[in-house]
This record gives C-alpha cells, structure tokens and sequence, in this order.
C-alpha cells in the first residue's frame, strides 16, 4: 500500500548528508500532520533519515524501494509532527 504524501522533494544525484539538509529545510515549510516524500538514490537515506526523524522528533513513515534502470529510487515518507 502506498503511503499518501503532501509534498514531494527530489534528491536524487545527491549524497550524504545533502538529502538530509534539504529535508529539514523543506520539512519547515509543511503545516503540522503534512507528509513529506523524499526521493533519493543515496543508499544512505536508509539510516540516514530515521535517525533524523529521532533526533528532530519528526514520525518517519517509512521506506519504499524502486528500481529505476540500474539504479534504485529511495523514497522515504516523514510526517510533520511540530
């Protein structure tokens, strides 16, 4: 099932710790409850963002995989909680 999103961020062809940054920058312009659906290729999201959840208190939702060619879309979903 796939988890429903508000707004979209696009990461791909950055790394560690790019996706993370624009995250928390864009994360700020969401209302409370809104999702956020972070696009990445960066294998490290993986860890990367429910660590960032944890420490920013933010809910992470989850994490979909997507093969795209040779290389897999990462797509993580965090819920705006302050």
């Amino acid at each position: 099932m796939a988890i429903q999103w508000d707004v979209h961020l696009d990461t791909l062809g950055l790394f560690c710790p790019m996706p993370i940054i624009k995250t928390s920058k864009k994360i700020k312009e969401l209302a409370v409850g809104q999702v956020l659906q972070v696009v990445s290729d960066d294998e490290g999201i993986k860890k990367d963002m429910p660590a960032w959840c944890e420490t920013t208190g933010h809910e992470y939702l989850g994490l979909e995989e997507e093969v795209n060619g040779n290389t897999i879309h990462y797509k993580t979903y965090v819920r705006k909680t302050k």
